[in-house]
């Protein structure tokens, strides 16, 4: 866990299949509400499909860069929960490129997962409260991070994206994903170029705190 930071650059090293079904096999193991395993992946070999991908995260990237450059978290809610609106053009940032080398090669990196999740089988229980719900990722996420760390425990790295939820309708059309289900992620995976071992993080004490939001911090014992 204190060495599984996202890798984005990779060798021309291939992931095989075998690789492949070691780290879906662990990953597996994963919680999930129920217990209902709500998980579909789908390894994306075809080359057409992997630049298609490539093309539908490039527009979410360019929103979400757009985003940034305005001062703006992408897509965050406000105080109140809710998300205001992009605050800039979405159109227009759609068609300004905005050159990113790993969403611009994303075709080729050595194993692309699609992971989608059923919608039915999600015990969403924030649905009807009056802010932006965020529960029922529970039941999928832990398995995408499972992915993340079998990777790693193979000497693999890679990285979790969400940048083609912004072009759902069309990448559920391209890979045959039916209306019950949504794409969660996209997970690229691969030898990294650079490993990373030392990962910067905020101190447990900066965001635990004891019985209410003002509690004092936890720390160890003397």
């Amino acid at each position: 866990m204190r060495t599984s930071g996202a890798a984005r650059a990779f060798t021309d090293e291939p992931v095989g299949h075998e690789t492949l079904y070691r780290i879906l096999d662990n990953a597996r193991f994963a919680p999930s509400g129920g217990n209902q395993q709500p998980w579909v992946v789908l390894v994306v070999e075809d080359p057409a499909r992997r630049r298609k991908i490539r093309d539908l995260a490039q527009l979410g990237w360019r929103e979400y860069k757009a985003q940034v450059d305005a001062g703006l978290r992408p897509f965050a809610p406000g105080p109140d929960g809710r998300w205001p609106g992009p605050g800039v053009d979405l159109a227009q940032a759609r068609a300004t490129p905005a050159p990113m080398s790993f969403i611009d090669g994303l075709d080729e990196v050595p194993a692309l997962l699609v992971v989608a999740v059923r919608l039915t089988a999600l015990a969403v229980m924030d649905a009807d409260l009056d802010r932006q719900s965020i529960v029922g990722g529970g039941s999928i996420y832990p398995f995408v991070h499972n992915i993340l760390l079998a990777a790693r425990a193979e000497g693999l790295g890679g990285t979790m994206t969400t940048f083609i939820a912004r072009s759902d309708a069309e990448a559920t059309a391209l890979l045959g994903v039916p209306p019950d289900h949504a794409i969660a992620a996209t997970v690229a995976l691969g030898r990294p170029v650079r490993q990373v071992t030392r990962l910067r993080r905020h101190p447990v004490e900066q965001f635990t705190h004891i019985d209410s939001w003002t509690g004092p911090p936890l720390r160890p014992t003397p």
